[in-house]
């Protein structure tokens, strides 16, 4: 597993593309890309260009967890 460049949920930008979705949960590229098609994943189509709003994704993970604390931390 590839390690998450963010520290925080306040960290991350305000709309995220298939390659943050990668980085924040620590899979491959190809991996953000297909859970960006997941019926049940939070995305926003802009044209061509699918994005996650980052509430509807801290939501997600939020709803997709079990256990652990809710401290705002990615320990993913």
């Amino acid at each position: 597993m590839k390690d998450s460049v963010y520290k925080s949920y306040d960290e991350l930008p305000l709309f995220l593309n298939a390659k943050t979705v990668a980085k924040v949960l620590g899979v491959s590229l190809s991996s953000g890309y297909e859970l960006m098609h997941q019926q049940d994943f939070p995305t926003l189509k802009i044209g061509n260009r699918i994005v996650v709003p980052k509430e509807r994704f801290v939501q997600w993970v939020e709803r997709n967890t079990s256990g652990g604390d809710d401290d705002g931390s990615l320990e993913i």
